[in-house]
């Protein structure tokens, strides 16, 4: 390692479930280290939806290094068998890790930019010897030895619009458009109640959304889908493999069926267009056929996409699909994979043509949807023994999972006796409908 790299730590960016967790692997390593997150608080993102019930137990949300860190500070951990919510997991777990690791988490910190010392993308000769430049929102600058990017994708969700482009006047109707997962039946409830609401998207979490609004007096409820039927989101029934997601999807075409929501399908969005009655979405179709519905409110349950702006001056190989390193493309395509049938994977599929920048967490799958915790937090151990120069280690990454995934549906049933609540998946989570504060108790799948 060149002397320019003297003194200079890792730079994890985010705090949430798998950069805490690549900071206890590197602390275990003794490896300097800071994490930097943009929210005011740990975990920020986790925070928003902490209203949900994820549907994985706690045996697979919690990172190995991390339980080492936290056990010897006297942390016990929860019930290994049961499912927290969001803000469980950030309670009884996220928060006291960071307590461990101390000082070297800083939150309030967004980094806008990464490069090398004295280079930019272009100029070689050298590069792999620079420290990294880390530019911070305030004007201040870190230097690196290495980067580790876990910020997510939970800030940069999709458009609302068709083909991938922002609908003609979405930008100024941002105030009426809502992001996946709103607390309908807490916090948000006063937002939707009564309301006329159009849900945009076909996955759990416009499922879970569209049951949540179900339960409300006087909501009127519109389901606007590209597809021309709605089979693939009702799923299997009561053949699905996984009997919480069969019956969600049961319980939607009930709702359906009987006329609580009105489903719209072959429909894509093209413009938004706010009036005196509300605001109105219009759909044009490859065909140039149109349809409209007017709503008070519009929540775009439209997935999420990885935001590369900060590196843009670093030498990154993107599969042009997904927008993951080329190597992992193949192994996470949702075409052939579900969460648990992702294969482990680490550091070498991981790497970049940048030596000693990762992105990893659910940033590293780009527009995938199969991440689990578990798979980012061996992505994690395996990164950080690499940048410690222990590449048998690093290559060495193992991932026992189900091969439906670490979503126990069983445990979700029973749970959902336990504390009396009607649940829904949504693309890994599980939503109650009841505010947050009457959740008693509460581990994390696809997300």
């Amino acid at each position: 390692m060149s002397d320019s790299y003297s003194g200079s730590p890792v730079v994890v960016i985010g705090a949430g479930p798998v950069g805490l967790a690549a900071g206890a692997h590197l602390a275990e390593r003794g490896l300097d280290f800071v994490i930097l997150e943009s929210g005011d608080r740990v975990a920020a993102s986790v925070a928003r939806w902490g209203h949900v019930r994820v549907f994985s137990p706690w045996k697979y949300d919690i990172d190995t290094a991390a339980r080492r860190l936290l056990e010897a500070d006297g942390w016990t951990a929860p019930d290994p068998d049961w499912l927290p919510t969001g803000a469980e997991l950030i309670a009884d777990y996220l928060d006291p890790l960071a307590k461990v690791l101390g000082e070297r988490v800083r939150t309030g910190v967004a980094v806008t930019a990464i490069s090398r010392l004295g280079y930019d993308r272009v100029r070689t000769g050298g590069r792999e010897h620079a420290p990294f430049l880390i530019r911070l929102d305030d004007g201040t600058e870190l230097r690196a030895r290495a980067v580790i990017d876990a910020s997510g994708t939970y800030l940069s969700p999709n458009v609302l619009g068709a083909s991938g482009l922002p609908a003609h006047g979405e930008e100024s109707a941002a105030g009426l458009i809502d992001h996946a997962l709103p607390d309908v039946l807490g916090a948000d409830r006063h937002r939707y109640e009564g309301k006329r609401v159009l849900v945009v998207g076909a996955g759990h979490s416009a499922a879970t959304t569209l049951l949540a609004l179900s339960e409300l007096d006087g909501t009127s409820i519109t389901w606007a889908i590209r597809a021309g039927d709605a089979r693939r989101a009702y799923g299997g029934g009561d053949a699905d493999a996984l009997p919480a997601r069969g019956a969600l999807g049961t319980r939607l075409h009930a709702l359906v069926t009987s006329g609580r929501i009105q489903l719209l399908t072959g429909f894509f969005v093209h413009r938004v267009h706010p009036t005196g009655e509300g605001v109105e979405v219009i759909s044009r179709d490859p065909s140039g056929h149109e349809q409209s519905v007017t709503a008070d409110l519009i929540v775009s349950a439209t997935g999420y996409r990885p935001d590369h702006t900060i590196a843009a001056e670093l030498r990154l190989d993107l599969d042009p699909i997904l927008g993951s390193t080329r190597a992992l493309a193949p192994l996470i395509d949702p075409n052939q994979h579900s969460c648990g049938t992702v294969p482990a994977h680490g550091a070498d599929e991981l790497a970049h043509p940048e030596p000693g920048y990762y992105a990893i967490g659910v940033k590293s799958y780009g527009r995938a949807p199969t991440f689990l915790l578990a798979t980012g937090y061996e992505q994690a151990r395996s990164v950080v023994a690499a940048l410690a120069g222990d590449w048998e280690a690093a290559r060495d990454v193992r991932l026992e999972l189900p091969e439906t995934g670490v979503c126990s549906a069983g445990l979700a049933e029973a749970q959902e006796q336990r504390v009396g609540l009607a649940t829904g998946l949504s693309g890994g989570l599980l939503s109650t409908p009841l505010p947050l504060a009457e959740v008693s108790t509460g581990g994390s799948c696809c997300g």
